[in-house]
């Protein structure tokens, strides 16, 4: 796929320390990455932790629905000394997500076809064993799917919050800068969190091509006033990517 994006300028609005990567994707295919980090990720110590962590060894399943609540997540492990059951069973909502498990020398045991929430409560919910005990990882602005699901259900679970996403105000300008000069072929949005984002910080929709990672995403930028919309088939970077390539 060499060149196959020669001279494409692309967005990344993309948290800064995940932008690197796919940036460099974007360069390996020709294009021409315009980092505009629209959020912030913080670690953040929820008021919960100690006790999460206290009994950490009595969870049957630990779920992990983003790299960035990995990240987190063990950056409190060490700090609290966790330690897992041996019965303890993981699941990720995608693979970039085991990736970052598989770097703190995890591998999770259960992670959906299609990456996202929808995708990984439909296969959990079958194989969920009554009372069995779970904990939800998540980030202050993670969706309520599985907490949702896990309710209308009737099973209990226990949730952490380990890092917020905050709006990088300090890109303002510079959003407002590239915008406006419309230098630009595409613009990409890898959450719901970017869409909002955007529109927190630029005001408006804009009228171009916006490449999202998934279904989710999709929804939030039709919901924001996006109107001209490609999502990637498969939800990763990699399927931006392609999916830029194919229009």
């Amino acid at each position: 796929m060499s060149g196959d994006l020669k001279g494409k300028r692309i967005i990344v609005t993309r948290e800064a320390g995940q932008a690197k990567s796919f940036s460099e994707k974007i360069r390996e295919l020709g294009g021409i990455p315009i980092e505009i980090p629209l959020l912030r990720i913080n670690s953040i110590t929820a008021s919960n932790e100690q006790d999460v962590f206290n009994r950490l060894k009595s969870y049957d399943w630990i779920i992990f629905t983003s790299a960035n609540g990995v990240n987190c997540f063990f950056a409190a492990y060490d700090k609290n000394g966790g330690h897992f059951g041996e019965q303890v069973k993981i699941a990720a909502v995608g693979h970039k997500t085991d990736l970052a498990l598989q770097r703190f020398g995890y591998t999770a045991d259960l992670v959906p076809d299609t990456y996202d929430a929808e995708s990984l409560a439909a296969i959990f919910l079958p194989i969920y064993q009554n009372r069995e005990q779970i904990l939800l990882v998540r980030g202050s602005r993670s969706l309520d799917i599985l907490p949702k699901k896990f309710t209308e259900r009737g099973i209990a679970f226990d949730s952490i919050e380990v890092y917020e996403t905050m709006i990088n105000g300090g890109i303002k300008e510079r959003l407002h800068e590239v915008i406006q000069k419309n230098a630009f072929d595409y613009l990409t949005f890898t959450s719901p969190s970017t869409v909002n984002a955007f529109i927190d910080l630029y005001g408006e929709p804009v009228p171009v091509p916006c490449v999202c990672i998934g279904t989710t995403t999709k929804k939030a930028a039709s919901a924001a006033g996006f109107n001209q919309l490609i999502t990637a088939k498969t939800f990763t970077i990699e399927g931006m990517l392609e999916a830029m390539i194919q229009d």
